[in-house]
């Protein structure tokens, strides 16, 4: 939707704005997830007809992408001037957090994703990797990487919360009928042991940029 030319307005001005259609889709996908989300069941929430709905967003597509923007205006950007290393684990970490409150969010991030508080954010990431020494094709690598590794993460921990105790127990139960087969996970892997999601992700983003910080004084040194 951010594309296109904006909706016409309304002839006579309905007592609705976008804001509060896109605060209340949150609000239903907070509670019952993306796919109880409809045009008609979001009119009713807001009290209104689906006919006043769609003189300010034309498609559920649009409410979606409106909701998703709107979530990453709480991830905070860093300020000027700090090291680079901390200002992308505050903005990656952030960003896990965001998803995470609002797990219906993960999975839907194959969207276009080009509304101004996530272009806003990716805006920094590249510039904060630029200053940082990382050129191409390292920089697409880089980011992606990191976008790839905070969505995936969120995605597997609110996926798996929900269900986790139940499923937890029938992996330990599988792996260890089967422990000649799959000697490490049933040892070391994350459904047979009790695990902290924060840690390995802390972990996890802490070696990714330990990799691109390598790479890019390794990519300097070639150059000088």
């Amino acid at each position: 939707m951010w594309l296109r030319a904006p909706a016409r307005e309304a002839r006579a001005a309905p007592p609705l704005s976008r804001d509060r259609i896109v605060a209340e889709a949150i609000a239903l996908l907070d509670e019952e997830g993306a796919d109880r989300l409809t045009m008609r069941r979001l009119a009713e929430r807001l009290g209104t007809g689906s006919t006043t709905l769609y003189w300010h967003v034309k498609t559920k597509d649009d409410v979606l992408d409106l909701a998703l923007d709107a979530i990453f205006a709480a991830v905070q950007i860093p300020g000027e001037g700090g090291d680079w290393r901390a200002d992308i684990t505050a903005l990656i970490s952030g960003w896990h957090a965001v998803l995470l409150a609002h797990p219906w969010s993960a999975a839907l991030l194959g969207r276009p994703m080009l509304g101004p508080n996530v272009l806003a954010r990716s805006e920094f990431l590249y510039g904060t990797l630029v200053a940082a020494g990382v050129t191409e094709p390292h920089l697409t690598a880089a980011a992606y990487g990191l976008s790839n590794y905070v969505i995936g993460s969120a995605l597997m921990q609110a996926t798996w919360t929900a269900r986790e105790q139940g499923a937890r127990q029938a992996a330990r139960e599988h792996f260890r009928a089967d422990q000649d087969r799959y000697p490490a996970l049933a040892t070391h892997g994350p459904l047979a042991k009790d695990g902290d999601w924060q840690t390995s992700f802390t972990i996890g983003l802490t070696w990714l940029l330990d990799g691109i910080q390598a790479g890019a004084a390794e990519e300097a040194s070639t150059e000088s």
